[in-house]
């Protein structure tokens, strides 16, 4: 290969039948990952968390993280394990159907070509759990002729693998990686420690045939993980499977474009937790999630009309999702005593109706929703395992309601490429089928669920200033209120009997989620990047400032920060391809202090991880690559017992692989 040319292969383009973005989005603050930014990174997540003010509830990443506490929010506002954000994938819905949380390990990077992150409160085609804002995915649609491949392999057992190519009409994804983890817990560790291992595989594959001149996807893929939770005796298993179809006509010139999508999900969680003795000397089985079957169901469409004067689009959508959770518990004598069957059934039913206007250098946009939410068919029954006697057969009442919900905009272009912008909206996530039915426990901590939550509700306003000549930046303040805001709330501590939820040991705490008053947060995001030839830079940053109103319902949570949520949080990433051969890329992510608790006792300090890798380009087709993440070895705080003991993040990792284009 000539020394002064790249590496490129020919490539094969498979279409995705997707409307392209809607000119309206610019009136919002919008920020888009592509191309290295989430080919390079280990996970898709952590891709995303890149951003400040998106963040996973916890600080670990789904490598290491249980599933139930993946979800995702846009902005740190308030963390929840069930996600705060909508994500779709070409538009089907990635949340789980049960817990709304995100199996990441379905979503390999190989597979996915850009991520659009939409900040604040989706109205429009965004609907129920666009709460926060949206991730909009959307699927590898370029791959080499003869495929990509992607070999690696890095400390403490780390080895995997992932493929992607294309065959005509059809493209397939495949990935896979086992990994021996690393013990969480800090100083303290006892016998009861033990390693954050994990094993994953995921598949999709995706059929585009054209029919009668549209664009017809029909795609199936499904994933599976195992992890250990860090303690003996605790683990998880997942799997999932989505189905959908999609045509869709996106038009050309004014003409009038469409889309029509139905899809199918299908996800099983196993989940196991222990009880730590003091001293944490061991442990013995506090709970066996044996599985948590779930389906979802969901058909939406979109019919939109763009022209240079403005345009407009309308659309409905429906969601159902129908769950439960079957486990054992109360273990006595080496056995468990209990057994728990609960669940319930969820639908949301929306219309809704946009439209934007260009005049002159300004961009109007107002849009609103109507949405029918729904819970029924809700049930906890609990009976004793040796003589099969109800101990307790609850049926919650039916609950329903109409929510509207709504966004406006304008941008106006100054000239010279810059730009400013302001938005007012509203969102709504209703409860998932986990937070009404299902009761749950980490180590000695417990914490029930609860029927009656009614939907989350987000209003905010924002307004930005930005260029796009050859520095693009971006600053955008803002003011969000979470109205009935789902907390896990502090109702006891151990070591007693309550009647909710039984005994809990010394050392634990016992906690309920409830709608806990409302959440007021203010805050300001900035990025800035430039590009080069050979180079490039972004810095980017996001102040919150949240505080908790509890109200009468949570009065001692009244003037304290959210649990998880950090004020602070800026990256910096730099590229250089100091030769054609060399490509050279650093990041680095500060995340400031965050309480892991809701009253605000259990501190985790802040901390700062510097990630580094190296591409070698040996040939037109061949790459060696090798990466450290966490250079310098950083003490990044996860969680903290209510005892004081830390746990820790990775240590740093450092790992080496091949990619091979044909």
């Amino acid at each position: 290969m000539p020394a002064d040319l790249p590496p490129t292969v020919d490539a094969v383009i498979v279409e995705a039948a997707r409307l392209p973005a809607s000119p309206s989005e610019r009136a919002f603050s919008i920020l888009t990952l592509e191309g290295e930014a989430i080919a390079t990174a280990p996970r898709l997540d952590e891709a995303l968390t890149a951003t400040p003010g998106v963040q996973l509830f916890r600080r670990t990443s789904s490598q290491a993280s249980n599933p139930t506490t993946q979800g995702i929010s846009v902005r740190s506002i308030a963390g929840s394990g069930a996600s705060r954000a909508l994500v779709t994938l070409d538009g089907v819905p990635q949340n789980d159907p049960f817990g709304g949380w995100v199996l990441w390990t379905g979503l390999p990077p190989i597979a996915v070509e850009q991520a659009r992150v939409v900040r604040g409160a989706g109205a429009g085609p965004y609907g129920a759990g666009a709460l926060t804002g949206s991730i909009q995915l959307q699927e590898r649609t370029s791959v080499p002729r003869g495929g990509e491949y992607e070999v690696y392999g890095g400390e403490r057992g780390l080895v995997g693998g992932a493929a992607a190519g294309a065959v005509g009409d059809v493209f397939a994804a495949v990935a896979a990686e086992r990994s021996d983890g690393w013990i969480p817990m800090g100083e303290g560790r006892g016998a009861a420690d033990a390693e954050l291992y994990y094993r994953g595989l995921s598949g999709a594959l995706r059929w585009t045939p054209k029919l009668a001149g549209r664009e017809l996807a029909l795609r199936l893929s499904g994933f599976q993980e195992k992890r250990g939770a860090g303690i003996v005796g605790a683990d998880s298993r997942a799997a999932g499977a989505t189905a959908s179809a999609t045509l869709a006509d996106a038009a050309e010139g004014e003409e009038l474009g469409w889309r029509a999508q139905a899809w199918a999900k299908r996800s099983d969680l196993e989940n196991r937790s222990a009880a730590v003795a003091a001293g944490r000397i061991g442990t013995t089985p506090a709970n066996e999630q044996y599985a948590t079957p779930a389906v979802g169901y969901g058909f939406n469409a979109a019919l939109r009309r763009d022209r240079a004067v403005g345009g407009w689009e309308l659309g409905a959508d429906a969601r159902l999702f129908d769950g439960e959770t079957r486990e054992n518990y109360r273990y006595m004598g080496g056995a468990f005593t209990r057994g728990r069957i609960a669940g319930g059934t969820q639908s949301v039913v929306g219309i809704y109706g946009e439209a934007y206007r260009n005049a002159g250098p300004w961009l109007l946009t107002a849009g609103a929703r109507l949405d029918r939410w729904a819970t029924f068919d809700g049930h906890r029954r609990e009976w004793d395992l040796a003589s099969g006697a109800a101990t307790l057969d609850n049926r919650p009442q039916d609950r329903d309601g109409w929510l509207p919900t709504g966004r406006v905009g304008a941008r106006y272009d100054a000239g010279s490429s810059l730009y400013l912008r302001g938005a007012a909206y509203a969102g709504f996530r209703p409860a998932t089928l986990n937070e009404l039915y299902r009761p749950f426990r980490v180590g000695n901590d417990v914490t029930e669920a609860n029927a009656e939550l009614s939907p989350e509700k987000l209003y905010g306003i924002e307004f930005g200033l930005g260029s796009e000549g050859p520095w693009r930046w971006d600053v955008t303040v803002f003011a969000n209120r979470l109205d009935g805001a789902i907390a896990n709330v502090t109702i006891g501590f151990g070591e007693g009997t309550f009647p909710i939820a039984g005994f809990i040991p010394a050392g634990g705490v016992l906690r309920q989620r409830q709608n806990a008053g409302h959440v007021d947060a203010y805050g300001v995001e900035a990025q800035i990047e430039r590009r080069w030839e050979r180079a490039s830079v972004r810095l980017a940053g996001a102040y919150t400032d949240a505080e908790v109103d509890g109200g009468s319902a949570a009065p001692q949570l009244t003037g304290l920060r959210p649990a998880q949520t950090p004020r602070l949080t800026a990256s910096a990433e730099g590229t250089w391809r100091p030769t054609p051969r060399l490509n050279l890329r650093a990041a680095a992510r500060y995340e400031g202090d965050r309480w892991d608790d809701d009253l605000n006792t259990r501190r985790l300090s802040a901390g700062t991880q510097v990630n580094l890798r190296a591409d070698w380009t040996v040939s037109r087709n061949v790459t060696l690559y090798a990466a450290a993440e966490n250079l310098f070895d950083a003490e990044i705080e996860t969680a903290e017992t209510g005892d004081g003991l830390e746990s820790f993040d990775q240590p740093r990792t450092v790992r080496a692989g091949l990619i091979l284009r044909r």
